[in-house]
């Protein structure tokens, strides 16, 4: 049965995560094959600055799926605010950025450095002594492949 994109993006705020999580992985996965996806590109932009961090983290997961059809360079307009998150407040935030940073840089080589940058330059002594090896281990991991790339 085909997606409704439209449909599908709104169910991306719904109030129930589950369902929101169920809208992010169909919308992953008709960005894995086609453009369809990218038409949301600023609302997907917008969804980072939501106090919602599953919010946030579905806008960043999205974006960076949608990095291979971004014609328009719109990741490259937003990428210091993408890049913000990887400090977000919230360290399950943060990990999924740190996480997807690989894939924008693998589809826009030009924001390799930028990416790579903002890794070595992250701060995270303010989270949790149990998050902080966590994301410093996604950190460098996403470096190792970047420069693999």
């Amino acid at each position: 049965m085909p997606v409704n994109i439209a449909e599908t993006f709104e169910l991306l705020f719904d109030k129930n995560n589950n369902t929101a999580y169920k809208a992010l992985q169909e919308l992953q996965k008709e960005s894995e094959k086609t453009d369809c996806v990218y038409a949301y590109m600023d609302r997907l932009g917008d969804m980072l600055d939501s106090n919602n961090s599953y919010i946030r983290t579905r806008g960043l997961v999205l974006l960076a799926c949608n990095a291979r059809w971004d014609i328009d360079n719109k990741i490259d307009e937003i990428i210091d605010e993408y890049l913000r998150h990887i400090t977000d407040v919230k360290p399950i935030t943060a990990r999924q950025c740190i996480k997807m940073l690989p894939v924008i840089a693998r589809e826009k080589p030009e924001l390799r450095n930028d990416i790579c940058s903002a890794l070595q330059k992250a701060d995270i002594s303010f989270y949790d002594d149990s998050m902080q090896p966590l994301v410093y281990k996604d950190i460098q991991k996403a470096l190792k492949e970047i420069q693999k790339l």
